[in-house]
């Protein structure tokens, strides 16, 4: 039910701030609007305002359109035809239609401009001990280094961290950074990243070169349980210490979190102590998919003594000023990237299972949700870039379409004809079907493999 409610919350507030962009520059221009729908099919609820406009909740939510005056759509009376969608110039229909993509970028730039304001919780971006014969590990990456740049740009978060190594790893064969050890030395390390996939670059980039987040030592003690976990079956109870998994000394839950994952569906043996007395015990993981991996699992959560991870946390905070250009630079940034990605798809130098649908949406607005109400506030402003994004491509239907038709008339002097028209329709009808094919498939693939 979170995932449901977070789902439609989502969609309907990204559908009024698209739509209201639209009819918000339609009403600049003076077109009259007929209708303001959240939502398509059958009208539930309306309500019809002085200006003639009826503001409606359709049936089916998943979307929403605005209904403006037009002789293309139906007769127009003559002493309405000043307030006709096409009977203003092409400047005034490509202002309007424009307005809806940008609405949802404004709208993102003003919840990361909030976010910044107020602080965003973070952690700080310090490596921990790169795995035997990684990229991170040949490049000399110790246990505890900062990362203060990644390719001469600089970094503040694990979360800038990320993104910076997504972006410029995405085609280079070397990844520069430069990182600091708790003694203030500089280093500059130069990770290779030849020998990487094209599938690894694009799902599993700092999994395959060996950067790992550092992690306070944390005992290897049982805090929580899943009711229906392994562990839970096994016998474990919160408050045992692991001492052994099969004969290995175990000092740090990490190296437990270790031998978990490496046994999928096989038994292991613990040696537990527990009020003072040891017991053995044996769990078999469950086999779980992870970024291509199969992984074992036992549901079992450490105990956590307070202040633990108050040492790598920090608060990105800004003035008013620099939290404006943070929010229009991160939007910025994300915009030109879903941009270079989806060229690099058309072109085939990026696998289109990237291509994610609205249960994958539903999924992480229900987990950011559940997580906490700034993480589902950054949620909506990513879906709204890329709702933004998405209607700006050059597909008929999509607003983008239309931009392409108002571009042709502006270099011709004259309209597309609606022969034109009608076939560029059906090409992007056919289009849009294949994209919500190959999303939905990729959505429910990953909820199979998961």
């Amino acid at each position: 039910m979170t995932t449901l409610l977070a789902f439609l919350v989502t969609i309907a507030i990204l559908v009024m701030v698209h739509e209201l962009g639209h009819y918000t520059v339609a009403r600049l221009c003076r077109v009259k609007v007929l209708r303001f729908s959240v939502g398509f099919g059958r009208v539930v609820a309306s309500r019809r305002d002085r200006r003639g406009t009826e503001w409606a909740l359709s049936a089916i939510p998943m979307g929403g359109y605005v209904k403006m005056l037009d002789e293309q759509e139906a007769a127009v009376a003559e002493q309405d035809l000043p307030y006709a969608f096409n009977r203003k110039n092409v400047w005034q229909r490509s202002a309007i239609i424009l307005a809806g993509p940008v609405a949802n970028l404004l709208l993102a730039i003003l919840i990361y401009w909030g976010l910044y304001l107020t602080g965003v919780p973070a952690l700080k971006p310090i490596l921990g001990e790169p795995p035997a014969n990684s990229a991170a590990q040949l490049a000399g990456i110790r246990n505890g280094e900062t990362v203060i740049r990644i390719g001469g740009e600089s970094i503040e978060s694990w979360q800038d961290l990320h993104w910076l190594i997504l972006r410029e790893g995405i085609d280079a064969e070397q990844l520069k950074l430069e990182t600091q050890d708790a003694t203030g030395h500089l280093y500059f390390r130069s990770l290779d990243l030849s020998a990487l996939s094209s599938a690894d670059k694009e799902s599993r980039l700092l999994e395959a070169v060996g950067l790992v987040r550092y992690m306070p030592d944390i005992a290897p003690v049982i805090g929580e349980l899943l009711p229906q976990g392994q562990a839970a079956h096994a016998g474990l109870l919160p408050g045992d210490r692991i001492l052994a998994v099969d004969n290995d000394t175990i000092t740090r839950w990490e190296q437990l979190v270790q031998h978990v994952r490496q046994s999928p569906a096989r038994k292991i043996e613990l040696t537990v102590e527990r009020d003072h007395r040891v017991v053995h015990l044996a769990v078999t993981p469950d086999a779980s998919a992870e970024s291509g991996q199969t992984i074992g699992k036992i549901g079992a959560a450490p105990r956590i003594p307070p202040g633990t991870f108050e040492a790598i946390q920090t608060q990105m905070r800004y003035s008013p000023g620099a939290a404006f250009a943070h929010a229009v630079g991160k939007t910025w940034e994300l915009s030109s990237f879903s941009l270079e990605m989806l060229g690099r798809m058309v072109i085939g130098q990026v696998s289109l299972k990237n291509i994610s649908g609205p249960v994958t949406i539903a999924d992480y607005a229900g987990q950011s949700a559940r997580s906490s109400a700034g993480s589902f506030i950054a949620f909506l402003a990513l879906v709204s870039i890329s709702l933004g994004v998405l209607n700006l491509l050059p597909i008929p239907l999509l607003d983008g379409g239309h931009l392409l038709y108002y571009l042709a008339e502006i270099v011709t002097g004259r309209p597309v004809p609606e022969r034109v028209q009608e076939i560029g329709q059906k090409v992007g009808m056919a289009l849009l079907g294949v994209l919500m094919f190959l999303a939905l498939f990729n959505d429910f693939q990953r909820l199979l493999t998961q």
